[in-house]
């Protein structure tokens, strides 16, 4: 079981690490609410392809949590995150959007009555101060980014950590596949109309090159980096604990950081150092006393 949850914690860290400089390309050729609208149409239907067939499975009272669910972890955070990275750079905003394990743990005991440990609520702060390490030099190297724009980031932690604890909380029972495609029920067609009313469909933004690669961008996104991931996202939920599940976006930085760095941002040795920090974060937040036994 621990090889088995680890293996999908660094599975995850790659696809959703990656995603990050796969939005900063798609918004060459795209404006952040065709990208956020085009992900979450594309994501539905690689979802329904493969398994439309277990809408049918989920029960009239689960439908409530699904549809929630949807919104919190999927709809808004697909056009927040495209937002932000009109302004910041890819690996700041992957740095940002280490706070959810903090905010799920938060959330956790103020919302959901979920108990943590004192080990675990340690190993976050200890993740949350290499965050911020990474956060001030990543201010410091590029100070004409508007940083304001980090409140989208931070408002998707709190939806990623609300969302994480539903899963838990009220889904524990229902398969991974199905909570991700009923998920995409209710938002795809908003996400059509959104697409229709930005100029999607027109045929001047066809005819421009990087309208069409910014395409392809968002559909290895979708595929990936949202239909794929978030099937194994619920698993490792289901598997582990809401603390261990949202601890993937600690080490999401050091991969986003190596794209940016191959991309041209900048990468000092105070972020490599803050991101081993951060691994020694998610160490000490999902390391257990053997006599403990899990609450869920």
């Amino acid at each position: 079981m621990k090889l088995s949850k680890w293996t999908y914690l660094i599975i995850l860290s790659v696809i959703w690490g990656t995603s990050f400089i796969l939005i900063k390309k798609a918004l060459i050729g795209l404006d952040p609410y065709q990208l956020g609208a085009l992900r979450t149409v594309l994501t539905g239907l690689f979802l329904f392809i493969v398994g439309f067939k277990t809408i049918k499975t989920i029960k009239k009272a689960d439908w409530k949590w699904i549809v929630i669910s949807g919104f919190l972890g999927s709809f808004i955070p697909a056009f927040f995150f495209a937002i932000a990275e009109t302004e910041i750079d890819s690996a700041v905003v992957s740095v940002l959007n280490s706070l959810v394990p903090l905010n799920t743990i938060l959330m956790g005991m103020a919302v959901f009555k979920i108990t943590s440990t004192k080990r675990q609520v340690f190993g976050v702060v200890i993740g949350f101060i290499g965050t911020a390490l990474l956060i001030l030099k990543g201010a410091e190297l590029n100070p004409h980014q508007n940083y304001l724009f980090a409140g989208f980031i931070i408002a998707s932690t709190l939806m990623y950590a609300a969302n994480v604890n539903i899963i838990k909380r009220y889904l524990q029972d229902v398969k991974p596949l199905t909570i991700a495609v009923g998920n995409y029920v209710p938002i795809v067609i908003p996400g059509l109309i959104v697409l229709f009313f930005t100029g999607f469909f027109s045929a001047e933004a066809f005819s421009q090159p990087e309208f069409r690669m910014s395409i392809l961008y968002v559909a290895i996104l979708s595929l990936f980096g949202t239909a794929i991931a978030k099937v194994l996202f619920f698993k490792l939920v289901q598997m582990s604990t809401p603390v261990f599940a949202s601890s993937v976006t600690y080490i999401m930085p050091i991969v986003a950081l190596t794209w940016g760095l191959l991309d041209g941002e900048s990468f000092s040795i105070i972020q490599i150092v803050a991101s081993a920090i951060i691994l020694i974060g998610v160490y000490l937040a999902n390391k257990k006393k053997q006599q403990i036994k899990s609450k869920y």
